[in-house]
């Protein structure tokens, strides 16, 4: 890698902190520069703006979920528990995320939609085939699995306040979620 381009990552991954902590508002471009040890201008030469970098930094991440974990329609129950150990796992993307969802009106994810409107598409080819029921809609059924999934990530106002012994027994909420999942699919 050469010095350019390891200045980049050092780049990203100090944004990455600093967006999932801050968000777009409330992040300093002079701490992104500091904590990647460069100057605060190759920040703006490599990426323009800091929405630019946010946004850098969201398409990123994102497309490294999508990378490691292979979206299975013929298996929805066992997709969202590993959707459920990514989230607990990577807390801060889902702070950035939560960011995203606070912050959005400034930023076009166009990957982000096409990568859901893909999985709304082979989860209504997994209903016609049978391999899943269709009581419920596509859409419902993406959304209730990033629900469940999600829900016991740090940054829910919900999962760990409702219980918040479940992720003390992650083994039994992934073996709830399975089943929640399950049901909701069942041809």
């Amino acid at each position: 890698m050469g010095n350019a381009e390891a200045t980049k990552e050092r780049i990203l991954e100090a944004a990455m902190e600093e967006f999932s902590t801050y968000g777009i508002a409330g992040a300093r471009v002079a701490r992104i520069a500091k904590n990647a040890e460069c100057n605060k201008n190759m920040i703006y030469i490599y990426f323009d703006n800091k929405e630019t970098l946010f946004t850098t930094v969201l398409q990123n991440n994102l497309k490294r979920v999508y990378e490691e974990i292979p979206f299975t329609p013929d298996d929805l129950p066992g997709y969202s528990v590993k959707v459920f150990d990514y989230a607990i796992a990577n807390p801060e993307l889902f702070r950035l995320m939560t960011w995203y969802g606070l912050e959005k009106s400034t930023i076009d994810l166009a990957e982000d939609k096409i990568e859901k409107q893909s999985k709304i598409h082979e989860v209504m080819k997994a209903q016609s085939s049978g391999l899943i029921g269709s009581t419920f809609s596509p859409g419902f059924l993406l959304t209730a699995i990033m629900v469940l999934a999600t829900a016991w990530a740090q940054e829910n106002p919900f999962g760990p306040s409702f219980d918040p012994d479940a992720i003390k027994a992650p083994k039994e909420t992934k073996d709830s979620i399975f089943k929640a999942i399950s049901l909701m699919t069942k041809a």
